[in-house]
């Protein structure tokens, strides 16, 4: 079995999104999880100017774009049966359209309760549950529940909660990841710095909390891992990376597999520079851990993740000319998808013919959007570097 550090060395850059009208931030990327004959893959790209943008995934080419009108859109996340799309709203709404139709109006919208503003979801397995976090107004930061089921009794768009967790977080509910086939579990990181676990089969907050983990920072990404995914790993904004395992929860043995307050410190970077972290990526055949991180110009480093450490393994370049903002690796054909603060949506895929793209510099957007994306924080590594 080809090992994931192989693959991603042998990924090749074969396509680049064509332009669009309003050149943006590419904040999310989600493919569609159904296979249709003589229908194209779809990619839903978030995008900084409050849109979701649908590209065929072959050709890169925009086939329709939805937008959130009255707020700004966080997340985008298709179903697992359907291609449905979905994305959190700060009007406090979870929005739904059906991807293939160019439709304006969502097919289904989640209303959260007064004053919400939803800036993290996600979907659960079975696509029944839907859950959104919310920024803190006044002291509450919530987690907010929906059935997202359709009922051919009840016609109507538009949903009201089931109910919502109020206890369990202090400060803004940035990131919200189910449990990849476990229906019923739900993970939850805020700026707080608390990671929460919880089983929502279980009547009450208090009792579906199954354990909390710290990771002393703003959180800004989270996923599972291990076989039967029974391990956490969380990134932060000032690019620490933490990482549990739920095993252990009952047992002597260490609950913390590993913890780096700050990755661009320990990592060793042959001739080169690691700026920021991206996400994770967990190779269920494999059962290996990686994390992906980036430099400012837009290079993509694969770094092997073990319980003694982060190890850079391999990277990709002459892609990216600026900030990697997000990506997807899609396990049945080893590629992979990027998007940038360069307004690019570029597919990777092994053993390819190499393609040159137009090459973009970073963009400037407006400061409101800017408080809203992703900021990678320098200030503390600057601090630690002069002393």
């Amino acid at each position: 079995m080809e090992k994931i550090e192989e693959q991603f060395a042998n990924l090749h850059l074969v396509k680049c999104s064509s332009g669009t009208k309003e050149p943006t931030y590419l904040l999310g990327i989600d493919t569609s999880k159904t296979v249709q004959a003589g229908k194209e893959n779809l990619v839903a790209v978030l995008c900084s100017n409050a849109s979701i943008r649908i590209y065929d995934k072959e050709r890169l080419n925009v086939l329709r774009e939805f937008s959130g009108h009255h707020g700004i859109l966080n997340g985008v996340k298709f179903a697992n049966s359907c291609d449905n799309v979905y994305s959190a709203c700060t009007d406090g709404t979870v929005k739904c359209w059906d991807a293939r139709v160019a439709r304006e109006k969502p097919v289904q919208l989640f209303k959260g309760y007064p004053s919400n503003i939803f800036i993290s979801f996600d979907v659960n397995c079975n696509d029944h549950i839907i859950c959104a976090g919310t920024e803190k107004v006044d002291d509450d930061a919530l987690l907010v529940f929906w059935d997202a089921r359709m009922n051919s009794q009840d016609l109507s768009t538009t949903k009201d909660p089931l109910g919502a967790y109020s206890e369990t977080h202090s400060d803004d509910v940035t990131q919200v990841r189910f449990h990849p086939s476990n229906s019923n579990m739900v993970v939850s990181g805020s700026s707080d710095g608390l990671v929460n676990v919880f089983d929502i089969n279980v009547d009450n907050e208090e009792d579906a909390l199954v354990t909390t983990c710290n990771s002393v920072s703003s959180v800004s990404c989270i996923g599972w891992s291990g076989k039967g995914y029974k391990q956490i790993y969380c990134m932060t904004h000032d690019e620490g990376f933490y990482w549990w395992d739920l095993n252990h929860l009952d047992t002597d043995e260490p609950f913390t597999r590993l913890n780096i307050q700050d990755v661009r410190e320990v990592v060793t970077m042959k001739e080169d520079t690691l700026d920021y972290l991206i996400g994770g990526l967990y190779h269920e055949k494999t059962d290996t851990l990686h994390v992906i991180g980036g430099t400012n110009k837009g290079r993509i480093h694969l770094m092997n993740c073990t319980t003694s450490g982060l190890t850079h393994v391999t990277s990709l370049q002459g892609g990216h000319v600026a900030t990697v903002r997000s990506l997807c690796w899609n396990v049945q054909d080893d590629s992979l998808l990027t998007g940038g603060e360069d307004a690019q949506l570029l597919l990777w895929k092994p053993g390819a013919v190499e393609k040159t793209c137009t090459r973009k510099g970073s963009l400037k957007i407006a400061s409101s959007v800017h408080q809203r994306v992703r900021v990678h924080s320098n200030d503390s590594y600057k601090r630690r570097k002069k002393q």
